[in-house]
């Protein structure tokens, strides 16, 4: 792979909330893999550490930070949600904050600390840093990527002066990296928006979303794509931090589809379909990060309590093909048709 320098085209995404661990990113490295370590919604001080610790992989590797762009939730319609969700927490003995924060994620602190102690790779998702950010990164020899859903942020990204761009497609799990929460991404195919995203920019891409196998990888880098980023198929394997509600979930019968909601967060995230999508999915409020602080006590309580009917059950499209097992094991099997 050119623009990441890793044996193999392939990509462990970033995944917040504890899927990503040191333990993941080794075995990834060992497999010839390229991984990411998740900044978004840790502490400065647990993010520096993490880093720390990863610079003995002895391997490059690549940090995500959260953009948050402004958003003003509409607080009658934040109100009516915390009140709609009270019986949800009562039923997990969990606290509803019921005063909408909004914060930056530590943004400039983190960017600090990226800049005094740079990492290979830094990548961005749900906006663009500021111009003078990608530049201050460059200048300490890091690689800056920007994650994109569709053309005009691949071009508004490129205009910021990054060097490549992850192009999701709407079937990655977790979070959509789109740039704009209010507007859920459309049905396609991650390989035809690589195409779109080339006849664009002039950029290197990696290609995010819909990652079952083999075939799907060869499918996204002959759309011209240099590198695969996977991340559900990381899910249950031995050395993610899954949560035991979230792995028995993805091995579960019972949940048979996925669905993109900002029922748990307020911004559009692809999930396994549960009890807590069907009653909340329709009257959830846009609002990143003011959804996600009113319900992170009633998720935390649910995962604690084996509850998946409360649970972001974070998934793609392609979360029946998850393996338990060594990481290795996973990028061996992606990597079989390249």
């Amino acid at each position: 792979m050119t623009l990441l320098g890793s044996r193999l085209p392939l990509v462990a995404a970033p995944m917040a909330g504890g899927p990503s661990t040191l333990a993941l990113a080794g075995a990834v490295s060992a497999a010839g893999a390229f991984p990411f370590l998740a900044g978004g919604n840790l502490t400065l001080e647990a993010l520096a550490a993490d880093i720390d610790q990863a610079r003995g992989l002895g391997a490059d590797f690549g940090v995500n930070l959260f953009v948050l762009p402004p958003w003003e939730i509409d607080e009658d319609a934040f109100a009516a949600y915390a009140e709609e969700l009270a019986e949800d927490a009562a039923q997990l003995g969990a606290r509803l904050d019921r005063v909408p924060h909004r914060d930056d994620d530590r943004f400039t602190a983190k960017l600090t600390l990226l800049c005094e102690a740079p990492v290979p790779v830094t990548s961005f998702t749900f906006g663009l840093p500021p111009a003078t950010a990608v530049a201050a990164l460059r200048a300490v020899d890091t690689i800056v990527l920007a994650s994109v859903t569709d053309p005009e942020e691949a071009r508004a990204a490129a205009e910021r002066g990054v060097d490549g761009l992850v192009v999701q497609g709407p079937a990655a799990g977790g979070h959509s990296a789109t740039h704009h929460p209010s507007r859920t991404p459309g049905p396609i195919r991650t390989e035809e928006l690589v195409r779109q995203v080339r006849a664009a920019v002039d950029l290197p891409l990696l290609g995010a979303g819909g990652v079952d196998g083999p075939l799907a990888v060869r499918r996204i880098l002959a759309a011209g794509a240099e590198a695969v980023v996977s991340g559900t198929m990381l899910l249950r394997t031995d050395e993610a931090g899954t949560s035991p509600t979230h792995r028995a979930a993805l091995a579960d019968p019972a949940f048979t589809e996925t669905v993109l909601t900002r029922a748990f967060t307020g911004r559009p995230a692809r999930s396994l379909r549960n009890a807590f999508v069907d009653r909340h999915h329709d009257t959830a409020p846009t609002g990143y990060p003011q959804v996600h602080h009113l319900t992170r006590e009633l998720r935390r309580r649910a995962a604690a309590a084996g509850d998946p009917q409360r649970l972001h059950l974070w998934a793609g499209t392609g979360w029946r093909s998850a393996p338990a097992g060594p990481a290795g094991q996973v990028i061996a099997r992606l990597a079989e048709e390249i």
